[in-house]
């Protein structure tokens, strides 16, 4: 092990990595590759009252769309056919991630040139909408806390842009 890479480990607080590309927040304000799953919340096209709560599981390609009030979605065609909001929740994963980023956390094969949708073999999978609502709602939750340079437990883990002498 490095020198460098042995500080780096000690730290508390990782490089933030920026975008590959600019999204879209009002459609897809929250994404994220986490727990074997890519899942997000998608904005409704038609009711700004409504999201969706959309996952693609790592490994079978497991496909899942419901409401915020679990409802599940009409467009998730017996479950193995994606619907619009599982296709913008890829699409942003994409321009947040990158491609190949993704590709190799759904264990994905992609040829090149591929989109992310070619190497996916979807199946339905058990709603987790709950699970994954809960989690934006725990991060919006933060963007309410009055600013201090006193240091927050809970958010140990992330990343931070300077430090504060």
């Amino acid at each position: 092990m490095t020198t460098d890479r042995a500080a780096y480990e000690r730290r508390s607080s990782a490089p933030v990595i920026a975008p590959v590309e600019p999204r879209k927040l009002a459609k897809v304000p929250f994404v994220e590759l986490a727990d074997g799953r890519l899942q997000g919340v998608v904005s409704s096209g038609s009711d700004v009252e409504r999201v969706y709560v959309s996952s693609i599981t790592a490994g079978d390609h497991g496909l899942s769309c419901n409401t915020n009030n679990n409802r599940p979605c009409g467009g998730l065609s017996g479950g193995s056919r994606a619907c619009n909001h599982l296709r913008a929740l890829a699409d942003a994963a994409v321009a947040q991630y990158g491609r190949d980023r993704v590709a190799r956390y759904l264990k994905a094969d992609l040829a090149d040139g591929d989109d992310l949708w070619a190497g996916l073999h979807t199946t339905t999978a058990p709603n987790r909408a709950a699970e994954v609502f809960a989690g934006f709602l725990r991060h919006l939750s933060y963007l309410e806390v009055e600013p201090s340079t006193d240091p927050l437990p809970e958010l140990q883990w992330f990343p931070a842009a300077a430090a504060v002498r």
